[in-house]
């Protein structure tokens, strides 16, 4: 199944993107590879179907995702994200397009990462250490829940890195290294927008207009739709249009990491959410490689004619850079622990 798939579920009247959908059970890998190549320099964006996850099993992380924003706010704030990232992000906590946004994002989200034993060595790196987990009285069967979804989205997290190595001319088996998603920083986030209407010219946003920061994103989405992607972030104006909802596939996209790692063959393309009064969900899953990784312009990407656009830098240092300056210090909380209203916790903008 090769073919663009169009207007699943988009907005009536509105400009919908037309992207590429790979099947990981597609047998014809040059198919694939020149599939997901054509994406990856058109928008860098495509859908990935037949990735082995069953819907039931998708309908239970969809649903247990919804329990915990469904939890009291108190209950909620008692799990809020601590410095690796790990727990709960309130509303605005989270600001993507800061030019453009008056406040933040108007979402909630939930960080879960590899799980690292406080007392491991490994966890006095860059987003390692310990989860934050609602209890098993509070949310049974939650944890082992997003456990399994971690596991099975990092197996396909592989199974398309394989093939973006691929068509980049590299070994299918480069980015499976340790120090890249042999043990990577792999992000789970939970995602709730509430029913709120985004109205541009007030700043107000689902999610501002951003670019991911890593190697790629698996993202799972309910039926309303609400992404957007931009395929030419300089043009004037932005033309933006909808990737449409399809339901048992996850919508792929590629991350800044990748940009930098491929000299800008590769696109991270800017997106955003646009919220149209109707409560949204979704689950996103970041891969990125191991802390310690140094993301330079890969052998197969430079010439002398064109020679590498950006400087090595390690994976930790990039992400901790990316992560500071979009999310709310963690002070702020601490000024505000006892400022809420009836529609919940109330916080500065960053």
């Amino acid at each position: 199944m090769g073919r663009p798939v169009l207007e699943a579920g988009a907005p009536s009247g509105s400009k919908t993107a037309a992207l590429n959908c790979i099947s990981l059970a597609d047998q014809d890998i040059k198919k694939s590879v020149s599939l997901l190549k054509q994406a990856c320099l058109d928008s860098g964006f495509f859908y990935v179907i037949d990735h082995g996850i069953s819907q039931e099993f998708m309908d239970e992380v969809f649903a247990q995702s919804k329990k915990f924003f469904d939890l009291p706010m108190d209950e909620k704030m008692k799990l809020l994200h601590n410095e690796k990232y790990r727990g709960y992000t309130p509303i605005f906590d989270e600001t993507l397009d800061p030019d453009n946004q008056v406040k933040g994002d108007y979402k909630e989200g939930y960080y879960i990462g590899v799980e690292v034993p406080e007392d491991d060595p490994q966890a006095e790196k860059p987003f390692c250490g310990p989860n934050l987990w609602p209890s098993g009285d509070l949310l049974p069967g939650w944890r082992e829940t997003m456990e399994q979804y971690q596991r099975e989205a990092l197996r396909v997290s592989k199974a398309v890195a394989r093939i973006i190595a691929l068509a980049l001319d590299l070994d299918a088996d480069f980015f499976d290294k340790r120090e890249m998603l042999g043990e990577p920083i792999a992000t789970l986030r939970l995602l709730y927008y509430e029913g709120n209407i985004s109205t541009p010219a007030k700043g107000i946003y689902g999610a501002g207009a951003h670019s991911d920061y890593g190697l790629l994103t698996l993202l799972a989405t309910d039926d309303v739709a609400g992404l957007q992607i931009c395929k030419d972030k300089d043009a004037q104006p932005q033309i933006w249009e909808f990737v449409a909802p399809l339901r048992g596939a996850f919508i792929v996209n590629l991350g800044d990491m990748l940009e930098r790692w491929s000299n800008c063959i590769f696109r991270s393309t800017l997106h955003r959410v646009m919220l149209n009064g109707q409560d949204r969900y979704s689950v996103a899953y970041f891969v990125e490689p191991n802390p310690e990784c140094l993301v330079e312009c890969l052998p197969s990407c430079h010439s002398e004619a064109n020679p590498p656009k950006f400087p090595p830098v390690t994976c930790g240092a990039y992400m901790v850079k990316r992560y500071k300056e979009t999310h709310a210090d963690l002070s702020t909380y601490k000024e505000h622990e006892t400022s809420k209203q009836t529609d919940g916790f109330v916080c500065n903008s960053p």
